[in-house]
């Protein structure tokens, strides 16, 4: 494929991704990541999107941790627990195009994860007090933290700077299909 062709092809799936979804990626703080990053294989994934099925084991003495600098963040630092995931659950046709990797920006996604986990786990009936902290977490709040942890992410030098990808993975994660996942 040419390369104006996958340029084409890019801009469409973005502009179909994106749609309805808006963060301010450019104005956003990036935040800091702290700690170290486990994830183990547990079995294959769903089709069509992500990189196989994987646990996150939190490091006994150095957990992974997100801190935001954002001075209107309901919380400031995110510390996941163990948790199952897919990495980035980005469509398998995307994953050709650079910085469209399942792994290419782990610990923001283990971060969005977990957010949708403790959104999920609030409504239940007695949940567990370590989701408390993130109750106060809206929809928009949850994808301006991944836009702030991508960014860290690139100014900590952990993964390269990239023009297209993070803007349109946050993007997508404010989209509607991330909402009705997140409402439901």
């Amino acid at each position: 494929m040419r390369l104006l062709e996958m340029r084409g092809l890019l801009a469409a799936l973005a502009l179909t991704l994106t749609s309805c979804g808006t963060v301010d990626f450019d104005n956003l703080p990036s935040g800091r990541f702290e700690g170290v990053l486990h994830v183990v294989w547990v079995g294959e994934g769903d089709p069509g999107a992500g990189d196989g099925a994987f646990i996150y084991i939190p490091d006994p003495v150095h957990p992974l941790s997100f801190i935001r600098t954002n001075p209107d963040a309901t919380i400031t630092r995110i510390t996941p627990p163990a948790l199952k995931t897919d990495g980035g659950s980005i469509p398998r046709p995307a994953q050709l195009f650079n910085g469209f990797s399942p792994w290419g920006y782990g610990p923001a996604y283990i971060v969005h994860d977990w957010l949708f986990v403790a959104r999920h786990c609030l409504s239940d009936e007695n949940p567990d007090p370590v989701y408390q902290p993130y109750a106060a977490v809206s929809f928009q709040e949850s994808a301006d933290i991944i836009a702030e942890a991508i960014k860290a992410l690139i100014d900590q030098e952990r993964v390269a700077p990239n023009d297209i990808a993070p803007r349109v993975i946050s993007g997508t994660v404010a989209g509607p299909i991330s909402r009705s996942i997140w409402n439901e």
